[in-house]
């Protein structure tokens, strides 16, 4: 049995990553809100003409939200197989990473708030 050459395993782990990204995009409504949140932010950076530093800061702030909810999902499902009848401790660990998308959804709602309010009012 051969192993697979170096670039064909990247090739095969980006098909992978792009599989689950869609899977997180088409059936999670958690994403798809965040989704449209980061669509119309990026219009109004559009709109009001934000600074390359400013898109640099959205940018992150957006894959950085979309990211810790996909991993939050992850642990959701992983937790679920794991112990499917409601049990405490899973549900802490259910609650501290819904708490993590927390903190990184209040800190881009702060960056916003820094990239935008000066333009908006």
């Amino acid at each position: 049995m051969s192993k697979d050459s170096f670039l064909l395993n990247r090739i095969k782990s980006i098909g992978y990553a792009f599989k689950g990204a869609k899977t997180l995009v088409l059936t999670e409504s958690s994403i798809k809100i965040q989704a449209i949140i980061a669509i119309a932010v990026s219009i109004l950076g559009f709109v009001v003409n934000i600074s390359t530093t400013e898109w640099l800061i959205q940018i992150v702030c957006i894959g950085l939200v979309m990211s810790i909810e996909g991993v939050n999902t992850a642990i959701e499902y992983i937790a679920d197989f794991v112990h499917p009848e409601h049990h405490e401790k899973i549900g802490r660990i259910k609650d501290i990473a819904a708490g993590a998308v927390f903190i990184a959804a209040m800190a881009a709602t702060a960056a916003a708030i820094v990239i935008y309010y000066p333009k908006l009012f």
